[in-house]
């Protein structure tokens, strides 16, 4: 019993000190660094699990080397200890690892002159950060297997095996292989990047999210589409800013046969000129469609992105059609009637309209 308790006063000695020196490294890192330096973000990220870490490390080594060993149950006290410390420093790597993109992100703004390069560098960052914190975890496991005499072969089996998709392979089902596998081709071919503008079935989105089995799109009103990575392999979808954010778009409005042409066109022009989400590269009108009853005039006019493009395709239809109403009410789209002789009834019209 006194040796007992003599172990469980070194053990809490032990986690003081620990905790005494986690605190003193925090002190010494928060004193000699900026908070948006590249230290404090790979210590930010990985501090609790150091902490949790240097007490675990400092139970283990007073229990091996100031405890007697034949203390009755210290065996597979030690081991819940060893299992714990492997836990504390694949979290600690884990979150360095993740720190790695936070730093490469940081250290890559997306600049309006360098954008694209920007969100390639991101896209392709956060995937293979993921997939090396999916190593990382398999990597403990592993360990903390070999811990155990029961299933030592077993860890070591996973340690030895032939490359990472086997791992994965031995660890997942097929459905998580395929998406981790997509994952992989999609950060090397970058059909998608993080802020990239799509059109999936239908759905205005912006990538908001890329994992390694997933990606997270936001719809233009908010919602989110939850969308497996191997989908966008198999599957067609718009991507609008691929190369560049510019977009063209149109605006179509029916209007009677009779209306003209060029007093549109100038004032088209005008309205563009005066806009301020129109990039002054494209701004064109063109009768596109001759009906039965009316013609389809197409506005086309562009802009820097696609959110811009949709502000001023409705303000310039809702600007058009307030001219042709103002100035040429008698053109607004119409049915028309006409007054024929029918030979059946003589002597009496018959009204056809179209």
């Amino acid at each position: 019993m006194i040796e007992w308790a003599n172990a469980a006063g070194l053990a809490l000695l032990a986690l003081l000190v620990g905790f005494a020196l986690y605190k003193a490294v925090v002190f010494l890192v928060g004193h000699f660094s900026k908070p948006t330096s590249v230290t404090r973000i790979f210590f930010d990220a990985a501090a609790r699990a150091l902490g949790t870490s240097l007490c675990l490390l400092a139970l283990q080594s007073v229990l091996l080397h100031s405890v007697s060993q034949e203390l009755p149950l210290l065996g597979p006290i030690q081991q819940i200890i060893t299992l714990l410390l492997i836990m504390s420093l694949t979290w600690v790597a884990v979150g360095l690892t993740s720190a790695i993109g936070d730093v490469i992100v940081k250290l890559n703004p997306a600049l309006e002159d360098e954008w694209k390069r920007a969100r390639k560098i991101e896209t392709q960052t956060r995937f293979l950060v993921r997939g090396l914190n999916i190593v990382i975890v398999l990597v403990g496991i592993g360990a903390a297997l070999m811990t155990f005499e029961s299933v030592n072969k077993i860890g070591t089996s996973l340690l030895a095996s032939a490359g990472i998709g086997g791992i994965i392979l031995g660890f997942a089902a097929r459905p998580v292989l395929t998406n981790l596998l997509a994952g992989i081709q999609i950060a090397l071919t970058q059909p998608l990047r993080i802020d990239d503008v799509v059109n999936v079935q239908g759905e205005w989105c912006w990538v908001e999210e890329v994992s390694s089995t997933y990606v997270v799109l936001r719809v233009w009103d908010l919602r989110r589409l939850i969308v497996p990575l191997q989908w966008f392999i198999e599957n067609p979808f718009q991507n609008w800013s691929r190369n560049s954010s510019d977009l063209m778009g149109s605006a179509m409005i029916w209007a009677d046969y009779g209306i003209p042409i060029t007093p549109l066109r100038e004032e088209f022009t005008r309205l563009l000129e005066a806009s301020k989400d129109w990039d002054g590269v494209i701004g064109t009108v063109q009768v596109v469609e001759a009906g039965e009853k009316a013609i389809q005039i197409r506005f086309l006019m562009s802009a820097r992105s696609s959110l811009k493009l949709w502000d001023l395709r409705c303000e310039m239809r809702e600007r058009m059609i307030a001219f042709i109403q103002q100035h040429y009410p008698e053109h607004m789209p119409r049915f028309r009637a006409e007054l024929v002789e029918n030979p059946d009834r003589a002597g009496q019209d018959t009204l056809l309209s179209e």
